[in-house]
């Protein structure tokens, strides 16, 4: 056998090793550790059920749309670069995610940030100045399923009202969806949307 021949029949060989390796037992043994207990629900996607219905992801934030836009109901999420509206609230699109990657002082980006304050500060009925950095300013991911507990405090008046509870209801219910920060130290708190939504929806009953 020749020099040629063994060095395809090498290849060939190296060529059927990986590719069951890295095609056959490594997928499958991701997929059995997936099946174990505690991590399976975050393989399939973290998805959120409410009565065997799908509801969302407790991973991507979508914001909520109101049927009526001068009765909002919904606590909203971040706006997002990947919305439809070109101000950037409203539904992001979830097959996709990413920053609108503006530097701080593009003037483009700070004239939607105005935007969006003159936007959120006139739905809950306050000055801009009130307005949380959250509440105008989108993740890398455009995704979030988290807000800040001060963009989630400006939204408590507005979905009190609409939805018949007191403030002090929805604010138990805001303090029950907050999560504290990473180890107790990394990051900073944050209250999750759609569960929070979803437990608003439920006190109203």
């Amino acid at each position: 056998m020749n020099s040629l021949a063994r060095q395809t029949l090498a290849g060939l060989r190296i060529l059927l090793v990986l590719t069951v390796l890295t095609g056959v037992v490594y997928p499958l043994g991701v997929w059995v550790v997936s099946r174990l207990p505690g991590l399976r629900a975050g393989a399939e996607g973290s998805v959120v059920t409410v009565a065997g219905r799908t509801v969302g992801s407790d991973l991507i934030g979508i914001d909520a749309v109101a049927g009526d836009p001068n009765h909002d109901p919904y606590f909203h999420t971040r706006p997002s670069a990947t919305a439809r509206d070109g101000d950037g609230l409203g539904p992001a699109d979830a097959s996709t995610s990413g920053g609108s990657n503006e530097g701080g002082f593009n003037p483009d980006l700070v004239a939607t940030i105005r935007a969006r304050e003159d936007i959120i500060a006139k739905r809950e009925g306050v000055t801009p100045a009130r307005v949380p950095a959250d509440a105008v300013t989108a993740s890398g991911s455009g995704l979030d399923p988290d807000i800040s507990p001060a963009y989630a405090e400006l939204q408590v008046p507005r979905v009190a009202r609409e939805n018949g509870l007191s403030r002090e209801r929805v604010r138990a219910l805001v303090a029950e969806h907050t999560d504290g920060r990473d180890l107790g130290f990394v990051g900073e708190p944050g209250v999750h949307v759609l569960e929070l939504n979803l437990a608003v929806q439920a006190a109203k009953r």
